[in-house]
């Protein structure tokens, strides 16, 4: 009797603000994956919640038919307990969850997927809650004593609202940058360049989290590092973003895709070997697993590399800058895929294997 192929199930969609980046995220990771070694299932979210199989995808995927740029969330409604639980009981399961934003990227999900004892991609609940929220994120990297830029954190209901413009302005000085603590995809962020327009920012970043970052305006280079692996991760060659717009932004990102990415970044030896070990360190600080890409700015004249962010499910798109960058170090989009399941095995193998007796 054959092996079993090993079952991926795909998570994509999602409740957050960023359920559309999912989709194409999504679609272009099933077109990758190698048939041969998979059963693909596609499973997505939907913005109230419902889990759906996508049947449709599923049929495509079996007769070679071309996959749409983004799937749809639609299908047969599944019972996430019994269609991720159950069957992994019969057949070998990974999951891989593509749900950028909170209850996805956030430690949510990964918590539901360890309680179901599922091996998964990606990082932890802890390192997931962590990067996620970019206010936790920043506490850390300074204990680490990783560099970043200067910022403010504003807490909704906790911090005086009537203060709060005034202090950023003289702490950071302008144009500030304004992000909700809890989101990606540069959704939510506003450059401000003056008191009135800072006021707005923070209220239209009130619309996804309670918790709003902000951050100097820094005037450098905007430079990424892929990162795979767990307690001795790999780094790939650094790539750098020269904005189409006034700043990275959504729809410079998704819509008119006017930024140009440089891979690999125009850098000297000494200073691509400093973001790549940069990157590794902010990787293990975070307990990250798996994949991360990890974002700096660049100041050649000023303070040298500075932390932005770290994103624990990046892009996955075959234009996104973290496949790519694997591509240029070396690892093809299915080799990158292989991988990371790879990883995942071996993370929930550690994971289930520690005592349970006291």
């Amino acid at each position: 009797m054959p092996t079993p192929l090993l079952r991926l199930v795909v998570l994509f969609g999602g409740v957050s603000a960023e359920h559309d980046v999912s989709r194409v995220t999504a679609a272009h990771v099933l077109a990758a994956a190698d048939r041969g070694k998979y059963e693909l299932v596609p499973i997505g979210i939907a913005k109230d919640g419902t889990w759906l199989r996508n049947d449709k995808a599923i049929a495509a995927l079996t007769d070679g038919t071309p996959l749409p740029d983004a799937l749809d969330v639609a299908g047969t409604v599944v019972d996430p307990l019994t269609e991720l639980a159950a069957h992994a009981a019969d057949t070998p399961t990974v999951v891989l969850p593509l749900l950028h934003g909170p209850h996805g990227e956030d430690g949510t999900i990964q918590g539901m997927l360890e309680l179901f004892k599922l091996p998964y991609v990606g990082a932890g609940v802890l390192s997931s809650a962590l990067c996620m929220d970019k206010a936790m994120a920043k506490v850390v990297a300074a204990q680490a004593g990783i560099p970043q830029c200067r910022w403010l954190e504003f807490r909704d209901g906790v911090d005086d609202p009537n203060t709060i413009v005034a202090d950023a302005v003289g702490q950071l000085g302008l144009p500030i940058f304004v992000k909700p603590a809890n989101l990606g995809s540069s959704v939510g962020i506003t450059k401000a360049h003056d008191e009135a327009e800072l006021d707005t920012a923070i209220n239209v970043a009130l619309r996804y989290d309670n918790v709003v970052i902000l951050e100097e305006a820094v005037t450098g280079r905007e430079v990424e590092v892929a990162v795979l692996g767990d307690t001795a991760p790999e780094t790939s060659v650094p790539g750098e973003i020269e904005p189409g717009s006034e700043f990275y932004d959504y729809e410079d990102k998704y819509i008119t895709g006017a930024a140009k990415l440089v891979i690999p970044a125009p850098l000297s030896e000494e200073a691509t070997a400093q973001v790549r070990e940069l990157a590794s360190k902010t990787f293990t600080a975070m307990r990250c697993t798996g994949m991360a890409r990890v974002d700096f700015f660049y100041e050649e004249s000023g303070r040298g590399w500075l932390l932005n962010e770290v994103n624990t499910i990046p892009g996955f798109t075959p234009g996104s800058m973290y496949p790519k960058l694997w591509e240029a170090t070396g690892i093809s989009y299915p080799d990158l895929i292989d991988q990371l399941v790879t990883f995942a095995l071996g993370v929930h193998r550690r994971r289930v294997g520690f005592s349970t007796e006291h």
